[in-house]
């Protein structure tokens, strides 16, 4: 039998509605009162960019518990609206690409995410920040972007995970830009590269092993960028990315930082959590140690061997 956390207070629940899971929001409706929920703020969405308005409502209306219902877009606005506050955020994997969750354990199974909500541990998480704005996976500028863009028009709704691959062809003869990397104000890149990431965890896109050493709540962000050009570059990348580590390859260059500054020498995509944000030509990415507060599965859950005590 679980044991009841003591009284949680006013629960918050900011919900894409175009999203579904389990029984849909209709059963996310029973499982709370399950929980004995009494103060309740419900707020339904029909776009992630209009849940940031809905998440500064509801942290001045007193919520102690956030759920947030959709995929990491969604998780990705939420998130840069609560950033520093003293909620704690609970993710209910509704969307088509839910990394953050699947990176922490949390499952794409309604009762079990609920449960973990209300029964897990709080954990302490870094954020990125790029350009003003946080992220809680990735953030990536070049290939990456441009693939994420694409599957954006429609495609993830009528293909799922398959759109990013489905886009990815499309992109793999895209032209090298210049650019000039800084990590803790040193120089660390310069020359032509088509993708630079930044990593808080280690799965991203499409379910990629791209970050082999990420945690979440180290104090620092994973640097990454790739010189491939054309399929058979980008085949032998991703193919050794499967394999082994992914700075084995020869056209990747990884590092680690807590502040970064990427200038690029064209107008370039680039994207936060999977969702694009149009282009640039010069990105400032930072981590912000301890930003969020997350209810994850107990030590010994899917992510214990990755969970510090």
């Amino acid at each position: 039998m679980l044991r009841k956390r003591p009284q949680v207070g006013t629960v918050a629940v900011v919900a894409h509605r175009r999203k579904s899971l389990g029984g849909g929001l209709d059963e996310l409706r029973r499982l709370l009162a399950d929980e004995g929920v009494e103060e309740l703020l419900w707020y339904e969405v029909p776009k992630s960019k209009k849940a940031p308005k809905k998440v500064r409502k509801a942290l001045k209306e007193g919520a102690r518990l956030l759920l947030v219902w959709g995929g990491d877009g969604m998780v990705q606005r939420c998130v840069d609206a609560a950033a520093g506050s003293k909620v704690t955020v609970g993710i209910i994997p509704a969307g088509t690409a839910n990394m953050f969750a699947g990176n922490l354990g949390i499952p794409e199974d309604l009762p079990e995410a609920v449960r973990i909500a209300f029964h897990g541990r709080d954990r302490k998480l870094d954020l990125g920040k790029v350009n003003g704005e946080h992220f809680a996976v990735m953030a990536g500028v070049g290939f990456d972007a441009e693939m994420i863009k694409d599957a954006d028009r429609g495609l993830k709704d009528r293909m799922g995970r398959a759109a990013y691959f489905w886009t990815g062809l499309r992109h793999v003869r895209g032209e090298l830009v210049p650019m000039k990397i800084k990590v803790d104000g040193t120089k660390w890149f310069e020359g032509e590269a088509s993708c630079v990431l930044f990593g808080n965890v280690g799965t991203i896109t499409g379910g990629i092993e791209a970050f082999d050493d990420a945690r979440p709540d180290d104090g620092w962000l994973e640097v990454g960028v790739t010189t491939a050009k054309g399929p058979i570059q980008w085949a032998r990348t991703l193919g050794r990315m499967s394999v082994s580590r992914s700075d084995s390859s020869p056209f990747v260059r990884m590092t680690r930082a807590r502040k970064i500054t990427v200038k690029l020498g064209a107008p370039m995509a680039y994207e936060l959590d999977g969702g694009a944000k149009g282009t640039v030509t010069e990105l400032r990415a930072e981590v912000v140690p301890g930003g969020l507060t997350l209810r994850v599965p107990e030590p010994d859950g899917p992510e214990a061997q990755d969970a510090p005590e």
